[in-house]
This record gives C-alpha cells, structure tokens and sequence, in this order.
C-alpha cells in the first residue's frame, strides 16, 4: 500500500473538517465548563 493511496482515502477536506470539528467540541465543552465553575462559585 503506498502513500498515494492513502492519501486517496482520506481526503484533505475530510481531515480539515474533523480538526474543525474537534476543536469547536473542545471549545464549546471548555465553555460549558467555564459556566459551571463560575455559576458553582
């Protein structure tokens, strides 16, 4: 199996899209958190 291959089945956009992803999950649950811990104090 070579890189061109693989390259192939995970596309750019595919991976970009799931950074994205990931870090907005990140943010929004570091919001929650956030709101919590203050509204907790």
């Amino acid at each position: 199996m070579s890189n061109s291959n693989m390259e192939e089945k995970f596309p750019r956009a595919l991976w970009v899209r799931l950074i994205i992803y990931i870090a907005v999950g990140h943010l929004f649950a570091a919001f929650i958190y956030l709101l919590f811990e203050v509204g907790a104090k």
